[in-house]
């Protein structure tokens, strides 16, 4: 059975290229559904006209499919509720200096 601790430290790698950051530090990763060897992720971007959205959601389901036990990952973008800076992690605000 996959965890989703498993598909969050899946979604870790994947990387933001204009702040260098992961989506699960950036707060983009509104929610997690397994079914047996499918997963759903929620995945937002800071904005909705982000350029980035079909480049993070191919890399999420990428790595997602990556997790042993996974066999189809299925990223849905999202926008509600908007996302804000207070949706960053600890480590990601030290590291935006905010």
């Amino acid at each position: 059975m996959v965890a989703e601790q498993e598909v969050l430290q899946a979604l870790e790698q994947v990387l933001d290229p204009e702040v260098g950051l992961n989506v699960v530090e950036l707060g983009l990763v509104y929610g997690v559904r397994i079914d047996g060897a499918r997963v759903a992720v929620d995945l937002t971007m800071t904005t909705p006209g982000c350029p980035l959205d079909q480049v993070l959601t191919q890399a999420a389901a990428e790595a997602v499919e990556r997790v042993p036990g996974v066999e189809r990952a299925q990223v849905n973008l999202v926008w509600d509720p908007p996302w804000t800076p207070e949706r960053l992690s600890p480590q990601a605000k030290r590291k935006l200096g905010r």
